[in-house]
């Protein structure tokens, strides 16, 4: 890089003369990394690691935050770094950065782009970082310079922060003419991690996309479309303090952001980041698949039936999952993989609706994208097929529920009143069951010119989230539906109605790549149930229970949350009927239904399970008997169930305990589940005699009332074997009497990891755990908080000498303390962690107290020699809190018994603290506590003690008045 290198065009892409922007991502590296000596770093996949605060990975800095917040382990790779490049993948949708609502409307925004960064750890600072950036953008992208205009900190008097005038004119020095600096306030040039922690003022290059000689600094942060941002520089110089006071940090760090389409969109002179060859291809590759208009870059009116929009959403939606998913973010029901289901769906309905285009388009256009990105992020070639078959799978099914939706809004609207609102229960159905995002229902409304009745559709979300919250107890107010009363029961049993046939909710199996394939059910409804009655009919509109043949849905039982889905009617596809909760009553299994139009006695359904749901409680349940086992592995054979509770998200198990779990146990519990998930044992499951089953050795069943025959689920070792006689077999492993649902080999369960063990009463425990993915998330958070614990700990042993720097040290352990009380991390770990942060605490406070009198005596010290012995010392002292100079008074009254003292310590802030202290002999004409409320109410504040002690605090302005107060007052009680 002795000379700056000049643009060699692509045959491939990028206009005549126009850098490709493979070429620009390259140039930006090597510039840093050839030039200017900083270290490459790949970028970080967009899945978070110990950051339980975000989706994604939303900007270059967020794995570099354990180095601004000090938390990097002193001898990891990580605290090594000084220089740093790399051009990092980033996700904004969901959370606080969401723009996946406006991707699509407009020409700029994105769900996934390239943020281009360089950081300096305490190296350089602002001379450097701006001379960089402006010999990179002016000399190696040869970018005019009359087109570049850069503004920086102006200052905010509230937080006494002058005007960043350092940044200002290094600008200056570099030729940048003044009228091209510009000055802004804190929203503007001022950037904050958070609420708390680094901050520091910012430097921001616009383009000007015009140019033309013209001066374009009225129209800077002006959200001009001409003028645009292109690279912001930021500078921690500070730290945000919990009262919101900022402190200069004690290294400086840099770090700086470029979106790379941007400034691709710069250099290869377009309008449109969609222009560039970022998108173009994927755009050919769209018009390609669906045969209609080409692109023409068309927004808001002008784009007639919303194709260009359609266009963009489906090319940057494609990317985002290519990203996603290689990076093991994958379409699903919470989180970021919520998020992401979403995105595909989002894109799915824009290829289907708007560019008519045939199934199969989305993942159609993966190799394109991995042509695009491939280069900068190998791993997309790896995972090209694995992105194209979860692309597939989820817009097959998709598809299938979008034409159904369609079909149900159609008929919806035909029926509605002319000027009324869509019904809330139907969308709440195609949102529920469907899983239509809800920006898709308005979008379909909108085509037609109807509105959602989103007061009454809010209602029944919040409803939902309720019966949520609260588990099996929850929804408490609907059992009048699927409760039978014992009259119903009578009736339905006199009348020779048959008990419900629930066998089929079994009828799973593996497919060949290892998914759970759920077989069909068909079924008659026998009977309605409704405010305590059996009906034949239930109109539309109202809640019933219903009760029917057969079903392949679970029903609340063996702690075991129940299925949720929705049935339909055999030759109406277009009509959902969901079901919100299932129980069994007296061996009838009632289905808690919305019905969203008449259902009568009769009708033929077909039934659909939420598989995803059940899934997850196939695995926690099958966890749960894992867990089990282990438990009475590890503790001992005395060990027994208390009690169980199986939900999609995560299980809970109670059980007899002598005492509190040790971090040890905890361990080699996981440890014994882990074991046999990873043999991937076979969960064998079959239906055996009551009588049979009781002559198991060691069965391991909670005192439940079994149905006989009973179902035996053994892991790893066939039921017969179990129960020939003297088989010692289910001692060494888990074999329970279970009538819930399980997976059919335990490596689904990928992980297991214990969140939370307590004592609920003694000698009953209780253990929260979750499986898969979550367990896989809690052990990364664990690991990150357990280096910043490590940190602290160092930094503890250096033994400062510094109040403020122990007490802030301290206040650390105590807001880390908090953090990891209420984190999913795994139990054993919080324990480790949180013995390490009380021994921290004590160590902290003991240091400050020794300090605090070491400080106080030598201030005493000093006071004493001052005054002589006189009986009334009053007089001003530095002390940093009311702590120490309290210490200071009490100090020098126990040198010298006969004297009161009063001291008074202006502070930086304007307060001035008072504390004070009478002799004995003095009592009880003379009172501390009237001392200090005549002394701080001169000063316009508050004072409060004992005849002996008092203390108090008040106004710097006031402090000369008080001293004269403090004087008389003592003078004329003594």
């Amino acid at each position: 890089l002795a000379v700056p290198w000049r643009w060699r065009c692509s045959p491939r892409r990028g206009s005549a003369g126009c850098p490709p922007a493979g070429q620009v991502r390259a140039a930006f590296l090597r510039f840093f990394q050839e030039r200017h000596g900083h270290r490459r770093l790949p970028s970080a996949p967009v899945r978070p690691r110990g950051d339980p605060r975000l989706l994604f990975v939303n900007a270059g800095m967020n794995q570099f935050k354990p180095i601004f917040l000090g938390t990097a382990h002193p001898r990891s790779e990580l605290a090594q770094h000084r220089r740093v490049v790399n051009s990092q993948k980033c996700v904004r949708a969901g959370g606080k950065h969401n723009d996946l609502e406006d991707v699509g409307r407009d020409t700029y925004h994105h769900t996934f782009f390239e943020m281009l960064g360089n950081w300096s750890f305490g190296d350089y600072f602002k001379e450097e970082a701006c001379s960089m950036a402006w010999e990179l953008l002016t000399e190696v992208y040869e970018i005019p310079r009359d087109r570049l205009y850069v503004t920086y900190f102006g200052g905010d008097s509230s937080l006494g922060l002058s005007a960043d005038e350092e940044c200002r004119d290094v600008w200056l020095r570099l030729g940048v003419p003044a009228s091209h600096v510009l000055p802004f306030p804190l929203k503007d040039n001022f950037w904050e991690m958070g609420d708390t922690g680094p901050c520091g003022p910012c430097t921001e290059i616009h383009y000007d996309h015009v140019g033309g000689g013209r001066n374009a600094a009225a129209l800077v942060n002006q959200g001009s479309p001409d003028v645009v941002e292109i690279w912001n520089l930021v500078f921690m110089q500070y730290s945000r303090e919990v009262e919101g006071n900022l402190l200069p940090l004690p290294q400086h760090h840099v770090d700086t952001g470029m979106g790379l389409e941007r400034l691709v969109t710069v250099l290869q002179h377009k309008r449109s980041n969609y222009d560039t060859d970022l998108f173009t291809p994927i755009l050919d590759a769209i018009h390609k698949g669906c045969g209609g208009p080409r692109y023409q870059g068309l927004v808001g009116d002008a784009d007639v039936g919303r194709v260009n929009m359609a266009y963009r959403v489906v090319a940057d939606h494609v990317r985002t999952l290519c990203v996603c998913i290689t990076d093991g973010i994958y379409p699903g029901l919470s989180g970021a993989e919520l998020v992401l289901r979403r995105i595909l769906r989002r894109a799915v309905r824009f290829c289907s609706e708007v560019l008519h285009a045939p199934p199969g388009l989305l993942a159609s256009l993966v190799p394109t994208v991995v042509e695009v990105l491939g280069d900068a992020y190998p791993e997309l070639m790896k995972n090209a097929d694995q992105i194209t078959d979860i692309v597939n799978e989820n817009e097959a099914a998709f598809l299938s529920s979008l034409e159904r939706g369609r079909r149900i809004i159609e008929r919806t609207v035909q029926q509605m009143e002319p000027f009324t609102n869509f019904p809330a229960e139907v969308a709440w159905s195609l949102y529920g069951n469907l899983g239509f995002p809800l920006d898709l229902i308005d979008l379909m409304l909108e085509e037609k010119g109807i509105s959602l009745d989103s007061a009454a559709f809010n209602e029944l979300a919040l409803e939902d989230a309720k019966r949520k919250a609260g588990g099996p107890q929850a929804g408490h107010l609907e059992d009048s539906n699927t409760c039978l009363d014992v009259h119903s029961l009578a009736q339905l049993r006199s009348n020779n109605v048959p008990a419900t046939d629930d066998s089929p909710k079994y009828a799973y199996t593996l497919g060949q790549h290892g998914q759970y394939e759920f077989s069909p059910c068909q079924a008659t409804v026998l009977m309605l149930y409704r405010d305590q009655s059996l009906q034949k009919e239930v109109g539309a509109g109202q809640r019933c229970g219903v009760i029917l043949d057969r079903t392949n849905f679970y029903a609340e039982q063996g702690g075991q949350a129940s299925d949720q889905g929705y049935m339909i009617r055999l030759g109406q596809q277009d009509i959902l009927f969901p079901v919100e909760s299932v129980r069994l009553c007296g061996g009838y299994v009632i289905h808690e239904v919305a019905a969203v139009e008449t259902l009568r006695a009769g009708d033929q359904v077909q039934l659909f399970v939420d598989e995803a749901q059940r899934l997850a409680c196939m695995t926690n349940h099958t966890a749960t008997h894992l867990l089990n086992f282990a438990l009475r592995h590890v503790l001992g054979d005395n060990t027994e169930q208390r009690g169980s509770h199986v939900t999609a998200e995560r299980l809970r198990f109670d059980f007899d305990t002598k005492g509190p779990v040790t971090v040890e146990q905890l361990q080699q519990v996981e440890q014994v589940v882990q074991d046999v998930i990873k043999r991937n044992e076979v969960v064998h499951m079959a239906e055996v005699p009551l009588t049979l089953a009781r002559r198991v050795q060691g069965l391991r069943a909670v005192d439940e009332g079994y149905p006989d025959p009973v179902r035996i689920v053994s892991l790893g070792v066939p039921v017969e074997s179990v129960l020939t006689r003297d088989s010692e077999a289910a001692m060494q492993t888990s074999v329970e009497l279970c009538c819930g649902t399980h997976l059919l080999q335990t490596g689904a369960m990928e992980d297991l990891t214990i969140i939370n063990e307590r004592q609920l009463v003694k000698g009953i425990s209780r253990v929260i755990a979750v499986t898969g993915g979550q367990a896989k998330k809690a052990r990364e958070v664990g690991q990150c908080l357990a280096m910043e614990v490590d940190s602290l700990s160092l930094r503890m042993k250096q033994r400062s000498t510094s109040i403020p720097e122990m007490q802030k040290l301290s206040k650390e352990v105590g807001q880390l303390t908090k953090v990891l009380a209420s984190t999913a991390v795994p139990q054993w770990q919080r324990k480790e962690l949180q013995t390490i942060l009380k021994a921290l605490q004590r160590t902290a406070n003991t240091a400050i107290k020794k300090l605090e009198m070491q400080q106080a005596a030598e201030k005493a010290q000093s006071l004493l020699a001052k005054h002589c012995n006189r009986p009334v010392i009053i007089d001003t002292v530095p002390a940093d809190s009311l702590s120490i100079l309290m210490k200071v008074v009490n100090q020098l009254c126990d040198k010298s018994p006969g004297t009161s003292v009063l001291l008074l310590s202006p502070q930086v802030s304007g307060e001035v603290l008072c504390a004070c202290q009478v002799s004995k002999n003095c009592l009880p004409v003379f009172s501390a506590a009237d001392w200090a409320v005549a002394v701080c109410t001169q000063m316009e504040g508050k004072a409060g003690g004992s005849p002996i002690v008092a203390k108090g605090s008040g106004n710097a302005k006031g402090m000369q008045g008080a001293l004269t107060t403090a004087l008389e007052f003592a003078q004329s009680k003594l």
